[in-house]
């Protein structure tokens, strides 16, 4: 039987993982390519159509205790597919290129990432998905294997599982956003 503390703690990595951690490290097939670029082209309007169903007070409500609040998710995914983008960009044009962390948490709790007005980010959002989904469909299977480096995880990363990594991004949360769309 499980005690209240495993419990608690299964409840929160649910609410931190709706959809389950990222696994790094597998191969991807062309079919999976293909995929992850489907699911960044319709990211944008999916979530436009989620965040335009939350009530104004659910946009200061967050998904769990120390989570960041609705606002500030969708804040956080223009910051975070504006610099997927970059970081394409980078390892397409150079070779195996370091790329620039950026302190994620931080950033949420800038100004901007607190108060930027919703549809500012929805329209970034727009646009680099946009952008990024031109030069991901003009890739080649091999152009997919280019790497770059992470230095945080002092790891080289292929753009076949950058672009894997930030179709589950939006998706993780996408499902962040539909928790408290559904909170009472």
């Amino acid at each position: 039987m499980k005690n209240a503390f495993f419990i608690k703690h299964e409840k929160m990595e649910h609410l931190k993982y709706p959809q389950g951690k990222f696994e790094y490290g597998k191969t991807y097939t062309s079919a999976d390519n293909q995929k992850h670029i489907a699911i960044i082209e319709k990211f944008p309007s999916e979530l436009n159509t989620l965040v335009h169903s939350l009530r104004p007070e659910q946009l200061e409500k967050s998904y769990r205790p120390d989570g960041w609040n609705a606002k500030q998710i969708i804040n956080h995914i223009a910051d975070s597919h504006m610099n997927a983008m970059i970081r394409l960009k980078l390892a397409l044009t150079e070779d195996s290129p370091t790329i620039k962390p950026y302190q994620q948490d931080l950033w949420a709790n800038l100004e901007d990432g607190k108060n930027t007005p919703i549809q500012t980010s929805l329209n970034i959002i727009e646009g680099v998905h946009q952008r990024m989904s031109i030069l991901l469909k003009s890739l080649t299977d091999i152009d997919l294997q280019r790497k770059y480096i992470h230095p945080e995880y002092n790891k080289e990363f292929k753009l076949d599982e950058m672009l894997a990594l930030y179709a589950w991004h939006g998706r993780q949360h996408y499902e962040h956003l539909k928790i408290i769309k559904n909170l009472q």
